[in-house]
């Protein structure tokens, strides 16, 4: 080879890839009748939810003057009109950006300012967040409403007077943005991590592969969470099966309302965080139920811990599937498939793990110089892969920091086995340094989830003038249950090394939760403090404490 002939003997030709808005023109070829979408007693055909979709695509480009890369806001809770906004933004080319729902005004503002929306699609009970959007001053030029409102046209008449018109989806190359997939930003302000057209390819075939390998048209996914994010990705695979999708009726979660439409449709899948999973299994009515036609129950998005686990294991049978990965790598980062769940605790149960590397994905743990560690060894689990992001949205100091030599460094701290299971033991901002010695909050949390009256717990670290940090941990006992903290100290006492110990132990009625279910460390910080049980602690460590070798 020359020196000036391209590397591998060859030059690319091109890097046009599919507009995944032609997911849904397939499964509407292939299923016409078939129903697509069902929400309450209304129900779509795939034919219909196309056509609807073409209508909102040419409205798009010949009402709004829609162009490709341009940014569109959706506010909304789950409904068709959410559902269908993907694929239309999709079809045109644009850029979609959706937003949690249960985000405050000022907080949905922020996001149209800093992905620099062009419009906004959302629901007229948030005419609030609409308002705080065009109070910005930035360069929004159109307001679309679900239902009616003040604000902005009604997306409904929108479809109505265009349907039968449509537009050839936008032609789009590999790398071209597709969705602006916004973290929560439990440590500061959220940041858009871009999607791409190529990458969510990888992505739909991956999730299908290893998550839900044999669902086909013939399946029903019932959606639990917003679909603004996880929920959102899991739906678009769902899509690219012609598999029906079953949205909850109302914004609450009713939970024997949700284990009734899982007997009455026979759903197959399920996408939730692992508190929601934690909601459905130790409610009464997932025994009044038949919910045997449930294949995969699928979470991600926090640890489940492993009471949570097997309460679920005795419940649903061998239908979990654990993924592990964060918005920026879409998910995609582990799997542990049914097989490799275990009710018991023998030898052969991998208990702690959440799971294996997924197909075309690497994963490996770094030292803080970049340099792997062996097996066994704790670092920072790192990814590289087709499933990675492409960059946070205009954030150079984000993506210098999430980036070294090319892996993803995704803040989270584990070890994998020999065999390539990855454990993961907490975040690197939930360690805290005690007497010279790590601790991982997740460790002790586990400990104290095995109490049986305790149902949620988490711990963080706060500054202590003798140790530089101790442990502080909230509780919630179940309901009917009576604790006081000397006494769930005591039990905890011989089940963690003595300097894990939490120097102070709180019990509240309800754990904090961000907006997507998730225990959020920050607001149990936050909460804390307000409440003032950081005042009293006094100096010193914890009674009958000894430091760490």
């Amino acid at each position: 080879m020359t020196s000036d002939e391209p590397q591998g003997g060859v030059t690319p030709v091109s890097t046009r890839v599919m507009n995944l808005a032609n997911l849904l023109s397939q499964a509407a070829r292939r299923n016409p009748d078939e129903i697509a979408l069902i929400r309450g007693d209304v129900q779509w055909q795939w034919r219909e939810i196309e056509e609807r979709v073409d209508a909102m695509a040419y409205a798009f480009v010949h009402e709004f003057g829609v162009r490709k890369g341009d940014r569109i806001l959706v506010h909304s809770a789950n409904c068709n009109q959410m559902f269908e906004s993907m694929f239309a933004v999709f079809r045109v080319g644009a850029i979609w950006v959706p937003t949690n729902f249960r985000q405050m005004p000022e907080e949905v503002a922020y996001l149209a300012q800093s992905s620099g929306a062009r419009m906004v699609i959302f629901q007229a009970a948030f005419d609030a967040h609409a308002e705080a959007c065009r109070a910005t001053g930035e360069r929004i030029e159109s307001f679309v409403s679900i239902g009616s409102s003040p604000i902005g046209e009604d997306y409904d008449a929108i479809v109505a007077r265009n349907l039968g018109r449509g537009v050839s989806p936008a032609a789009v190359d590999r790398d071209d943005p597709c969705w602006y997939f916004y973290t929560s930003g439990t440590t500061g302000r959220p940041k858009a991590a871009v999607l791409t057209h190529g990458q969510m390819a990888f992505v739909v075939n991956n999730h299908i592969g290893d998550l839900f390998p044999a669902t086909t048209h013939r399946d029903k996914s019932i959606v639990v969470a917003p679909l603004s994010h996880g929920a959102g990705v899991h739906q678009l695979c769902q899509v690219a099966r012609g598999a029906t999708t079953i949205l909850l009726p109302s914004e609450k979660l009713d939970i024997p309302q949700f284990w009734t439409l899982v007997e009455k449709w026979r759903v197959n899948n399920l996408f939730a965080v692992p508190t929601i999973v934690k909601l459905l299994v130790e409610d009464p009515s997932v025994d009044r139920y038949d919910h045997s036609s449930l294949r995969y129950v699928i979470y991600a998005g926090a640890p489940m811990y492993r009471a949570d686990q097997q309460t679920a294991l005795e419940k649903l049978g061998a239908v979990l599937v654990q993924y592990f990965g964060l918005g920026e790598v879409t998910g995609a980062i582990t799997v542990l498939p049914p097989a490799f769940h275990s009710l018991g605790d023998g030898p052969d149960a991998r208990i702690g793990t959440c799971g294996f590397e997924r197909t075309g994905m690497q994963v490996q743990i770094q030292d803080e110089n970049g340099d792997e560690v062996a097996a066994g060894c704790s670092g920072e689990i790192c990814v590289i892969g087709p499933a990675v992001f492409a960059g946070y949205y205009r954030n150079p100091e984000a993506n210098a920091k999430a980036f070294r030599n090319g892996w993803f460094r995704t803040g989270d701290l584990g070890h994998v086995d020999t065999q390539g299971f990855l454990y993961i033991t907490g975040r690197a901002s939930d360690m805290f340094i005690s007497g010279g010695s790590n601790v991982y909050p997740r460790e002790i949390e586990e400990k104290l989830l095995m109490h049986p009256d305790i149902s949620e717990a988490a711990i963080v670290g706060v500054p202590d003038p003798v140790w530089g940090e101790v442990g502080v941990a909230v509780c919630v006992a179940r309901d009917g249950a009576t604790l006081d903290a000397a006494g769930l100290r005591e039990w905890l006492d011989g089940k963690v090394a003595r300097y894990k110990l939490p120097k102070k132990i709180v019990f509240w009625p309800e754990m904090p939760k961000s907006a997507y279910g998730k225990i959020a460390k920050k607001m149990i910080r936050e909460e804390l403090e307000r409440r003032g049980e950081l005042n009293d602690l006094s100096p010193g460590g914890a009674e009958s404490r000894s430091v760490a070798p």
